[in-house]
């Protein structure tokens, strides 16, 4: 079994090894790293040996960091270790790579869907649905670009109704409320006013990666699409994304048992900052934060950056993703809308789900 792992911004890490009996045996470990001593490369590879085949990337890695620890207070090593371009945890990401258990993009066709406006409840139920038809083995990884007409707030799964949404201002602006499956916090959509996307894919594309560099790495494709419509972005805290201007865009995540993950993405366009801050609560503390001059004007990072039409900026995206990646275009099955509908009828517009967390 052959894997390898390109350690963002380091080396490649390239683990060769056979299983017996449901352990690992005779690994290799190679690649095009620097490490000191030179003795310290068959410490590594030994020390994989004999562990069990689904043996996860943390206890991996400290295996690996044991055996070169306890190699050099034995004597055993001529000097201190130095890993330089690679670490234990990208021997590890190797070693899952090798068995299978971690995926690449490569590693994968993505389908990418387009669909026309739909109601902002349907598409939070598209959501629950394409993640469960994966986690299913029913459908393949799926990109799926949001459009809508009605105004919404689609809040985070575990936020407060009551201290999100101010529910006098959502009735004089027409304002839906729908809550999604993922945490996050709350977006404010109008048409026109944001680029929404949802990226479904298999828990071995982030294997052995914590939540936070998951979200770096299910972003990254969009930093770069960012550049390409001439906006200088980059990651901030745990799931935005942002420019020196201010913050450009959200993101969520939900895993489910079955072995799919549901990332996505809700980038400013250009909002209606006194609608928004009518209509959310908590967007009167955090305006400032959006890249808006004023709290009265508009939170535009992108239409102001881009000076381009948001069509434009989606089909941009678009054929980013679609040059970067294996993609075919795709569109929804009519089974797929029956049971969003379905889920919206009995849980997305019903109160016992949107006012779960009063």
């Amino acid at each position: 079994m052959h894997g390898e792992y390109k350690v963002p911004g380091g080396k490649l890490v390239v683990v060769d090894l056979e299983v017996g009996d449901g352990l690992l045996t005779q690994v290799s470990v190679s690649g095009d790293f620097f490490l000191e001593p030179d003795e310290a490369l068959p410490v590594i590879s030994a020390s994989l040996v004999g562990l069990p085949q689904d043996t996860q990337v943390p206890a991996l890695a400290q295996a690996v960091t044991t055996a070169l620890d306890e190699a050099q207070a034995a004597g055993t090593l001529a000097g201190p270790v130095s890993l330089v371009g690679f670490d234990a945890r990208a021997v590890a990401m190797g070693v899952r790579r090798a068995l299978g258990r971690s995926t690449t993009w490569d590693d994968h066709e993505f389908e990418v869907i387009h669909p026309g406006p739909l109601p902002p409840a349907v598409d939070v139920a598209l959501d629950q649905v394409l993640t469960e038809e994966l986690a299913a083995g029913q459908r393949g990884p799926t990109l799926r670009f949001w459009e809508w007409v009605d105004p919404a707030v689609v809040i985070g799964s575990f936020q407060s109704l009551a201290n999100e949404i101010d529910a006098d201002g959502a009735r004089r602006h027409g304002v839906t409320v729908v809550r999604r499956i993922s945490g996050g916090g709350a977006m404010f959509m109008e048409a026109g006013n944001c680029i929404t996307f949802s990226l479904v894919v298999p828990a071995s594309l982030v294997d052995g990666m914590s939540f936070e560099e998951s979200y770096a790495f299910l972003n990254a494709w969009v930093i770069d699409a960012l550049a390409d419509v001439g906006v200088k972005a980059f990651t901030a805290g745990l799931n935005d994304i942002a420019s020196p201007a201010g913050k450009l865009a959200g993101s969520a995540q939900k895993r489910l048992a079955g072995g799919a993950v549901l990332h996505h993405v809700t980038m400013a366009y250009d909002i209606d900052a006194d609608k928004m801050l009518e209509v959310l609560r908590i967007g009167r503390e955090k305006v400032s934060d959006k890249g808006t001059r004023s709290a009265n004007k508009r939170v535009d990072p992108v239409r102001s950056q881009t000076r381009l039409p948001r069509s434009e900026v989606v089909a941009m995206f678009k054929a980013h993703f679609e040059g970067r990646y294996t993609t075919r275009p795709g569109e929804l099955t009519q089974t797929e809308l029956d049971r969003a509908h379905e889920l919206v009828a009995t849980k997305f517009a019903d109160d016992s789900w949107t006012a779960r967390v009063p």
